[in-house]
């Protein structure tokens, strides 16, 4: 990726919207991806215990402002 806010983070915070962790995943961050999908996947599982799901959410919400504004240094 060149910086922050470009084109390739904006596609990465778009992929995000729709499967937690993707935008990490193909910005090539492997470990980070697997947490943000694991929580969030796990937490909208257990929506019916209400806390889980706002604990997703808010690690959705966490993993898409994360692929939008992610900086490689190296």
């Amino acid at each position: 990726m060149a910086s922050q806010g470009s084109a390739g983070n904006v596609i990465a915070a778009l992929c995000t919207v729709f499967f937690p962790g993707l935008g990490q995943l193909v910005q090539g961050r492997i470990i980070a991806a697997l947490i943000f999908a694991i929580v969030c996947f796990g937490g909208y599982a257990l929506w019916y215990l209400i806390v889980p799901a706002i604990i997703a959410g808010i690690f959705h919400l966490w993993a898409i402002i994360d692929a939008a504004t992610y900086k490689n240094t190296g």
